[in-house]
């Protein structure tokens, strides 16, 4: 619009100075407009590049998440883009991941964080039997006070908002994780790699963390139970009896970590190494990586969770007096996972119920799993992928 009026004032200041009197100022006045003009002009293209700039960075203001509580600007693809700066920009001070972190932070910054989509956010789905696990769970309440819910889409920030007090939306540019990902699809990889990108970033904050899948149930306090000179341990779906042990199979699904140039470091060398096992999702990387000379290099403390206190459906905590945590792994299907999640709870109020002394010499187990089994996995996973790794 400023193009076809400058050409109208240009001819119009051109008549008015032949005029005679009063020419002189008149053509100032026609000077001065052409000047704003120009500003306002040279502003509107500054403001374009800047917008331009933000999308090259990894930038993205999602229209859907524009409502009456805030926008939300968050970090895409350059996820080590400068947060504060991303934060800061945003219209909501109680959204941000610096002030959702602070406020859910233990004395020690840690928090307990974990993800979840509309397919685990819908009424009476996952979400509700996790928080109800800390609600039942023994002296386990109080940890929800400290549960960072990571949305991964604008209907489970919607769910979460109705049912927590700690919620932060992460938006990542051009995948739907709405929808129930399916083990090793595609969908399923993207949300697991994004998981890895994001944690890393709150390292880089210095928060640490248990990070917690929504199908663990907390039925006691983990902390104790904790490593206190590791770096990173995690929970397995076998443990060998050793700690230390590199041929535990972890599972990502469950892990506690300090924030230190060592933790750090490691996150971007696992994510880094998805392009040199290209197929596989971050427990299988995992399990490749465990060993390399790297991360001895950078002197990083790992240890592995004994199943006794962190338990799942692929090796359960046999004893319901010392168990913490239970993780429906080795599970494939949402309605699957839920339907043995039901009776998992269930048989934990039933211990519950015992008095004192017989809760000690109880031989209650667990009736799970049913319909989890690892068979379900074998069933329904796509083909392998056939890797070739170069050798250095």
């Amino acid at each position: 619009m400023l193009n076809t009026l400058l050409p109208t004032t240009t001819a119009t200041a051109t008549t008015t100075a032949s005029g005679g009197g009063g020419g002189g100022a008149t053509g100032n006045s026609v000077l001065f407009v052409r000047r704003i003009a120009t500003v306002a002009l040279f502003a509107s293209l500054c403001c374009f590049v800047i917008y331009r700039g933000g999308e090259n960075l990894g930038l993205m203001i999602p229209g859907s998440f524009t409502s009456s509580r805030g926008s939300f600007f968050q970090p895409v693809n350059n996820v080590n883009a400068n947060i504060s700066a991303v934060a800061a920009s945003s219209d909501s001070e109680e959204y941000k991941l610096e002030n959702v972190l602070k406020n859910a932070a233990m004395d020690d910054k840690t928090v307990i964080l974990t993800t979840l989509n509309e397919a685990w956010a819908a009424p009476n789905s996952v979400v509700d039997l996790f928080l109800e696990s800390f609600r039942i769970g023994d002296h386990t309440r109080w940890l929800l006070n400290h549960l960072v819910i990571v949305a991964l889409d604008e209907k489970a920030f919607s769910r979460c908002l109705a049912v927590h007090t700690h919620c932060y939306a992460l938006v990542t540019e051009g995948v739907d994780f709405s929808k129930e990902a399916y083990f090793m699809f595609p969908d399923y990889l993207k949300m697991m790699w994004r998981r890895i990108d994001f944690l890393r970033v709150v390292l880089e904050m210095g928060y640490n963390f248990v990070f917690t899948d929504a199908d663990v149930m907390w039925f006691r306090d983990p902390f104790p139970h904790f490593h206190e000179d590791a770096d990173f341990q995690i929970a397995c779906d076998h443990f060998s009896g050793d700690p230390d042990d590199v041929e535990n199979r972890p599972n990502g699904g469950f892990s506690h970590v300090r924030s230190n140039n060592r933790s750090i470091e490691f996150y971007k060398y696992w994510y880094s190494s998805r392009e040199k096992y290209p197929g596989l999702h971050d427990q299988d990387v995992l399990n490749n990586i465990k060993s390399d000379s790297f991360i001895w290099d950078i002197d990083l403390n790992m240890k592995f969770l004994d199943t006794t206190y962190f338990g799942g459906f692929c090796e359960p905590s046999k004893n319901l007096s010392e168990v913490c945590t239970m993780h429906a792994n080795c599970c494939f299907g949402l309605e699957t996972k839920l339907h043995d999640l039901r009776i998992l709870l269930q048989d934990w109020k039933n211990f519950l119920s015992l008095p004192p002394a017989e809760k000690i010499s109880s031989k209650l187990s667990w009736r799970v799993p049913q319909n989890c089994s690892l068979d379900s996995l074998r069933r329904y996973a796509p083909p392998p992928v056939n890797i070739t790794v170069e050798q250095t």
